[in-house]
């Protein structure tokens, strides 16, 4: 399967499941019956009827720190460039990304990059394909950059 590269604003397919937002403030807490309170479970955790197991959004996070800007040097995921993840019944990732300019020219190295990173490794990785939207709504800005991207701009010269 080839990737989508559109200028859309990110919104999933019908019959996607949206399983996440890269913003950590939109995980909930669940109250059990007893009063404890516990993770929520979501549904990337459950097995829909075909059988594939969907993969779990904080490992595709945490996969896609795998993948550097080639210009920059730091992380997707703490660069901000990651919008949201939505992972259908096949085990196939749609990652809603942006890039710091439309203009990057290199959209092809981070897309392989984001392609190793999800679908190799033990057990032939996270998910079974990606698919990259790229989104320029809402438009990429400094502010999105995590406070571990922040340390490591400083740390390589960057006044964020």
């Amino acid at each position: 399967m080839s990737s989508e590269n559109t200028a859309t604003a990110a919104t999933p397919e019908a019959g996607d499941a949206v399983v996440a937002q890269t913003d950590a403030a939109a995980q909930t807490d669940a109250v059990t019956p007893d009063g404890v309170t516990a993770d929520a479970v979501t549904p990337e955790a459950a097995t829909p009827a075909g059988g594939v197991s969907k993969a779990m959004i904080a490992d595709i996070e945490e996969a896609m720190k795998d993948v550097v800007d080639p210009e920059l040097g730091i992380n997707v995921v703490d660069l901000g460039l990651v919008y949201g993840v939505h992972v259908d019944d096949e085990n196939v990732a749609t990652l809603d990304m942006t890039l710091t300019s439309a203009a990057c020219p290199l959209t092809d190295v981070i897309e392989d990059q984001a392609r190793q990173a999800l679908t190799t490794g033990p057990g032939g990785g996270l998910v079974n394909d990606i698919r990259i939207n790229w989104v320029w709504l809402p438009p990429w800005g400094p502010d999105k950059i995590t406070d571990e991207g922040r340390d490591q701009l400083r740390s390589l010269g960057f006044n964020v």
